[in-house]
């Protein structure tokens, strides 16, 4: 227990840890070995969802698709 609050890693499970602190425990160690990947992923997910919200909009939809200038060298 001292060694949680100083901060230091522990070695191995404990037996007379119960499931739940060793489960908790798990995840935890699963969290700091793939932060980096779960943060990127999740930077992603939220970039789409505002983007998918942005542009279910009809007013910011007629920014993405119009051209101001009149018809370009692209058709649409």
């Amino acid at each position: 227990m001292i060694g949680r609050r100083a901060g230091t890693n522990r070695v191995g499970m404990r037996r007379d840890d119960s499931y739940l602190t060793r489960f908790v425990d798990s995840v935890f160690s699963l969290f700091r070995l793939a932060e980096f990947e779960i943060l990127f992923v999740l930077f992603f997910i939220i970039a789409y969802v505002i983007f998918k919200d942005l542009t279910a909009r009809p007013e910011y939809n007629r920014i993405l698709v119009e051209k101001p200038g009149g018809s370009d060298i692209w058709p649409f």
